[in-house]
């Protein structure tokens, strides 16, 4: 990845957990300087564990960003509010990326009294480098400022705009909640082969590289999955009596249920982020 774009760039993060950690992770192995990163976070175990980056750690936001030109927002939902009232006045001219579930942009900005944000949908792959992003950014953000957040969000993954905020609610439910949905998959498959007299340290590793396989070739081959599942089902075999119980039992409507009540839960914890900052204020 070309990282020349980000060095003349300090990057802090509040908040130091997973995807923080992932994130920094990221920079470092591109060739990020850790000397221009840094980290506020109020848990001391947290702290512990962020120390051994070598990278710049702060107990408190203030001092922070007074250093640094992008700040990326990493804090839980339920701590926005409080996290971020006392720095309102702080964040003039920074560029603000934020990985905060169901913080939606006018939020972000009433709580940080600018509009220069991007939002961003990541998932729990990124701690392994191969996360899937959405992100959208507010109209007052540049277009400098636009690739710049996006230069930093794939330093763990695959990163997308999306044409609409409210799209963010489908990421959530695809990407930011699929991991979940396809380990179901592996934990069911995995059970199935030990019904079937496998060991189960057998089946779970059939079971992984079957999926790494699959997602492989869904990538790299140039077909769809519909045209990779037709290729892989011989008529009349063991592929297609399995597919045809996925069918009778509609496995795949199943899915889509369940997608769509994910988006909806993700709608109503954006709403319910927004009226709570709004009474608080």
């Amino acid at each position: 990845m070309d990282i020349d774009v980000l060095l003349n760039h300090k990057i802090g993060f509040i908040g130091g957990g997973n995807i923080a950690q992932a994130l920094i992770g990221g920079l470092v192995v591109n060739g990020f300087p850790r000397e221009q990163i840094c980290v506020a976070e109020s848990s001391e175990s947290v702290r512990e564990v962020l120390q051994e980056k070598d990278i710049s750690i702060f107990k408190e936001s203030t001092d922070m960003l007074y250093w640094v030109d992008v700040v990326i927002l990493a804090v839980k939902p339920q701590e926005l509010a409080s996290v971020l009232e006392p720095l309102k006045n702080l964040f003039k001219d920074k560029l603000i990326i934020s990985i905060v579930a169901g913080a939606s942009l006018s939020t972000l900005a009433q709580l940080t009294n600018t509009y220069n944000i991007v939002r961003a949908m990541p998932n729990i792959p990124a701690l392994v480098q191969t996360g899937a992003h959405g992100i959208f950014a507010s109209a007052d953000v540049n277009e400098v400022d636009r690739n710049l957040s996006a230069k930093i969000l794939a330093v763990t993954g695959l990163c997308i705009w999306v044409k609409a905020e409210s799209d963010l609610d489908a990421v959530t439910a695809i990407s930011g909640s699929g991991p979940a949905y396809f380990f179901y998959m592996m934990e069911s498959m995995i059970r199935a082969g030990k019904n079937m007299g496998l060991d189960e340290k057998t089946a779970a590793a059939l079971t992984l590289q079957t999926a790494l396989g699959a997602a492989q070739m869904a990538i790299s081959s140039g077909f769809s999955p519909a045209e990779l599942r037709k290729k892989v089902t011989s008529p009349n075999g063991a592929t297609e009596a399995a597919l045809q119980v996925f069918d009778r039992e509609s496995i795949s409507q199943s899915i889509q249920t369940a997608l769509a009540a994910a988006q909806k839960c993700s709608q109503t914890l954006t709403q319910g982020l927004s009226e709570s900052t709004k009474s608080s204020s």
